[in-house]
Formats: C-alpha cells, sequence, structure tokens
C-alpha cells in the first residue's frame, strides 16, 4: 500500500523513523516533507500536499492512506480536512486508530507527535493501516452525506443551516 506522510518540524525526526518502519512492512512511502529542520516551518501545504496525494491517487484506484502528524495532531488534521474528498481523523489512542477506518473511513490520520512516544504512534499508525472500512450501511450513509456536503453545500432530506 501506499502511504503519505507529512509533518512538520516537530514530527521531522520521527518522519524519517516512520519511513523505514512503514517501508520494512512493505508499504510504498512517499514524504512531503519538510526535508530539514526548521523550527518556523508551517504544516499547512506539507500536509494539504500529502491529503491531495491520498486523494489523487485513491481516485486513481492506488490503495494508499496517508499520515499527518505535528506538536499536538490538531493542525495538522484541520489542514488535511481542507483537502476535497479528504477524511483526516486525530488518533490518540488505538480504539480511535480503528474506529478512524472502521467508521468512517478515514483515508488520513493525525497523530500529535508531542503526545506520545514513537512506538505508541507507529502502532496507532499500524492498526489503522491494517482495519478496514465496515461498510455498514449507517457509517457508509454518514460517510455519504459528508461527501455530499462537501461537494453541494447540502445533506439530501437533512436541514443544513441556522
Amino acid at each position: 500500500m501506499r502511504i503519505h506522510i507529512a509533518t512538520d518540524h516537530a514530527g521531522l525526526e520521527f518522519s524519517a523513523d516512520l519511513s523505514r518502519h512503514l517501508a520494512a512492512a512493505g508499504h510504498d512511502v512517499v514524504d512531503h516533507g519538510p526535508t530539514s529542520y526548521d523550527a518556523l516551518d508551517d504544516y499547512p501545504s506539507f500536509c494539504i500536499n500529502a491529503a491531495l496525494a491520498v486523494v489523487a491517487d485513491q481516485s486513481a484506484g492506488i490503495e494508499c492512506l496517508g499520515v499527518v502528524f505535528g506538536g499536538s495532531g490538531n493542525g495538522e488534521q484541520i489542514a488535511a480536512n481542507k483537502v476535497t474528498g479528504a477524511r483526516a481523523a486525530l488518533v490518540w489512542n488505538e480504539s480511535t486508530a480503528l474506529l478512524a477506518r472502521q467508521h468512517n473511513d478515514a483515508n488520513l490520520i493525525s497523530i500529535g507527535a508531542r503526545q506520545h512516544s514513537i512506538d505508541e504512534a507507529k502502532h496507532f499508525i499500524d492498526v489503522f493501516i491494517a482495519e478496514p472500512f465496515s461498510g455498514e450501511p449507517r457509517h457508509a450513509r454518514r460517510v455519504d452525506q459528508l461527501a455530499e456536503f462537501e461537494s453541494t453545500g447540502l445533506i439530501a432530506g437533512h436541514e443544513i443551516g441556522f
């Protein structure tokens, strides 16, 4: 499986270790940066590029997922979710990694590199990658509603607005 990754300065050291870990597991790793340490770098472009690549690959029928990470993982998740078709979930334990795939068909996860050990983060990522979307009708319906809103600003049969 192809795995797109991105970070900022807070996760740069983890990025190299994660790339080796994923490659050793047989994955094709594409690192969207950064490539060198800069304490003032900005994560949005790195994470948006990873999310764009995930969405493009999936649209082309390529099996792939993405992982973005930074100090807390919050900003990185927000950035990834600005991409149409991206469903990035903030993961902080095994359960959230499982549920991101099972219930939300997340195609990216975000992890706080300053919140977890490298071994914990790698475990969450491995769990996420291994877990399929359940396809249960209630979960599929909700994922479809999110995609519908993303493309039209509406959800058929539901009032949207204030």
